[in-house]
């Protein structure tokens, strides 16, 4: 059944966590990994997903997602084909509904399904 994303990021590539992102955890969470993403980055820790969005002309303005991983009901990965597909795609399912991460070539799809499976069944 095909639904319409809530919302949609593209990950570019994997990167060094960044360095502030130290404000926005609490205590016990532990950055896990990062993606760079068009305008800002995404990061995988031991509770969440959080997403930095930088808005407008200079990226001073940013907004930031949280999804905790117990908020994850399904998710599926697809690995990129052969020819002209170069793209992989991540799904997730969620209580506030559908969002779709496409991946650029380089990113580690079967990597990133780990990731989730283990947080999502550990939770």
């Amino acid at each position: 059944m095909e639904t319409a994303a809530i919302t949609s990021w593209t990950f570019v590539a994997e990167c060094p966590i960044p360095t502030d992102v130290g404000p926005l955890l609490v205590d016990g969470e532990q950055p896990w990994a990062a993606y760079k993403t068009f305008r800002d980055s995404a990061i995988f820790t031991n509770k969440r997903l959080i997403v930095r969005d930088a808005q407008g002309l200079t990226g001073k303005k940013v907004e930031i997602y949280s999804l905790p991983y117990s908020a994850i009901t399904m998710w599926s990965s697809e690995n990129a084909g052969k020819m002209l597909d170069f793209n992989s795609e991540l799904e997730l399912w969620t209580r506030a509904g559908h969002i779709k991460i496409k991946l650029n070539k380089g990113v580690d799809i079967r990597k990133l399904d780990h990731l989730i499976s283990h947080a999502v069944l550990n939770a």
